[in-house]
């Protein structure tokens, strides 16, 4: 994985020194707290409803044990204990005291970490694959182009104080695992007729109160052009995007506004001034980051062995149900023979989606080390991965995961609940997230039927900026405000990837007690309409919304 060079350690350590005089200011009245908004907005810190939050940045979603560890230590010296990874491959601390803050952010710089551009109107955190560099259908590894991004956007002093705040994504594989289609800037990497490296750009995607799936803008870029037009649309974005209104300041809203063709026309006008300048990237420059992302010393497994390990493992699994189910839904393909990678599933029962103890990441740590060459990886999906697990060694892995609460077989299944903090937390929030995806949980403590319906997905959003992703869950439910009261307004129908799509609300919202309920009963409806191995997404796009109407509101109006 990316390791640091002295440049990177040296802006980190010297904007560590700069906070900390900043908020020994604020903390002496020297500073207002309209003044300090923006310092610390730079540096990932919020105001939430009950404390500060601080926003942790773990580019593209690497991490190494040692970074794990030192988490688990600052949630013990500054936090309750936990902390929270959420959709973005980030990572939040929801209690430490703006006192403290600056001691944090020294203590993460001394294992290559930092909060900066995880909040305020930048180019925030850049995501990816979390199977980049191993997965079976990769075509490009995207992570290189992912850190050349980090280093070109980090304080760029063009793109610090944009309209609106700013998200890119990066895939390289066959399947979308990054949602690039509902970002401010997707990059989908390929190779073209003469092995090339190119990507398609898209622009214009979102969430939040305009849901839109992105507009494509170019196909078959040369990658030597990736930062060049990324300048370009940043460029037109920052000249042209709203000011004027928080709410459409989005790039959403001005590729709509003045429409895609129009848009990609005006970038492309911008970046024929740019494209062959400075920013145009060298085979040199790209080979030195490659050289950062090294595969580890992998075992070489001949075929004689590889059969022995598979036999053993169906003997495994047939003596023991429970690392079958496990390895069925957490344990994926991997490029490299004898490997596969498994996912850790932070869904447990009782346990808000997305929350680690910091007993739990020290344990992740030692996993890591044990089984996966010491590197972890954050998804979207709010779990995390051990990237290079030896098959021979994943009975053991299983059985260690199981008794730190972290073998849960729910991956891809309606349990595996995608939740934001909501109102527990977060200011902006309507209602609460976590207590609902709590309720559904309870409801659904049936493993074997949980474990029949196959995939799905349930995204919980507790306000409108949709941090749950909830316009894109094949169920998604929407905290709002009704006189005071919370509500949940749900959709049906959203799916990210390559045929991303926004659900559609399928009606008047419900109260937090009915929420549950009303999730079994589309459930159920599922399992009775559905044809033979056939998803609830298929099942939905077949049928429609209007048998899960019919049962949700009949039950409504009966009760």
């Amino acid at each position: 994985m990316y390791r640091y060079d002295d440049y990177d350690q040296t802006i980190t350590l010297q904007r560590v020194a700069q906070f900390r005089n900043q908020t020994e200011r604020f903390l002496s009245g020297e500073l207002t707290d309209e003044e300090f908004r923006p310092l610390r907005l730079q540096n990932g810190l919020y105001i939430q409803r009950h404390a500060p939050m601080l926003r942790v940045a773990i580019p593209y979603g690497l991490l190494s044990s040692r970074q794990v560890r030192k988490l688990a230590e600052v949630a013990d010296k500054y936090d309750r204990r936990y902390a929270h990874f959420t959709t973005r491959q980030n990572i939040q601390y929801n209690w430490p005291e703006v006192k403290d803050i600056p001691a944090i952010l020294d203590d993460l710089a001394s294992v290559e970490m930092h909060a900066i551009q995880t909040s305020g109107n930048c180019i925030r955190n850049v995501t990816s694959d979390p199977f980049a560099g191993i997965a079976p259908d990769e075509i490009v590894d995207p992570r290189p182009y992912c850190e050349l991004i980090r280093q070109w956007s980090t304080f760029h002093p063009e793109f610090i104080h944009l309209p609106r705040k700013f998200k890119i994504a990066v895939n390289g594989a066959l399947e979308d695992r990054a949602a690039v289609a509902v970002h401010d800037i997707g990059v989908h990497f390929t190779k073209n007729a003469e092995g090339e490296v190119v990507c398609k750009v898209m622009a214009g995607g979102g969430l939040g109160r305009t849901p839109v799936i992105g507009a494509v803008l170019i196909e078959n870029l040369p990658w030597q052009h990736l930062l060049t037009y990324i300048e370009a649309i940043m460029r037109v974005y920052n000249r042209y995007g709203r000011r004027d209104n928080l709410y459409k300041a989005r790039i959403k809203i001005l590729v709509r506004a003045v429409g895609a063709e129009k848009f990609a026309a005006d970038v492309d006008a911008e970046w024929q001034h740019i494209k062959d300048g400075p920013g145009t990237l060298p085979t040199e420059e790209l080979e030195r980051v490659k050289a950062y992302f090294t595969q580890p010393d992998y075992v070489a497994v001949d075929a004689a062995e590889q059969a022995r390990i598979a036999a053993e493992l169906a003997s495994l699994k047939a003596q023991h149900p429970g690392f079958a189910r496990w390895m069925q839904r957490c344990a994926l393909a991997h490029s490299q023979s004898g490997h596969m990678a498994v996912v850790l599933s932070l869904k447990h029962p009782k346990i808000a989606p997305g929350d680690a103890t910091s007993d739990q990441l020290r344990a992740i740590a030692d996993l890591a080390d044990t089984y996966s060459y010491g590197e972890i990886r954050v998804t979207h999906e709010q779990n995390l991965v051990l990237s290079d697990v030896p098959q021979s060694q994943l009975f053991a892995l299983w059985e260690q995961a199981k008794a730190l609460g972290l073998a849960t077989p729910n991956v891809g299944l309606v349990t595996d609940i995608i939740a934001c903090p909501g109102g527990d937390f977060c200011s902006l929030a309507n209602a609460k997230s976590i207590p609902i995806a709590l309720g559904i949980q309870d409801i659904l403590e049936d493993a074997d039927y949980v474990f029949d319906l196959g995939d799905m997905s349930l995204n919980i959003s507790g306000c409108i900026n949709s941090c749950g992703h909830h316009h894109i869950g094949n169920i998604g439910i929407l905290g709002v405000d009704k006189n005071g009261s919370e509500w949940y307004q749900v959709t049906l129908g959203g799916r990210q990837g390559l045929s991303a799509e926004i659900g559609k609300v399928i009606g008047p919202s419900f109260t937090a007690e009915e929420v549950p309920g009303v999730v079994k009963q589309i459930l159920e409806t599922y399992a009775e309409l559905r044809q033979e191995d056939e998803r609830f997404i298929d099942t939905f796009d077949r049928l429609g919304a209007e048998p899960f109407k019919a049962r949700v509101y009949a039950k409504k109006e009966a009760a």
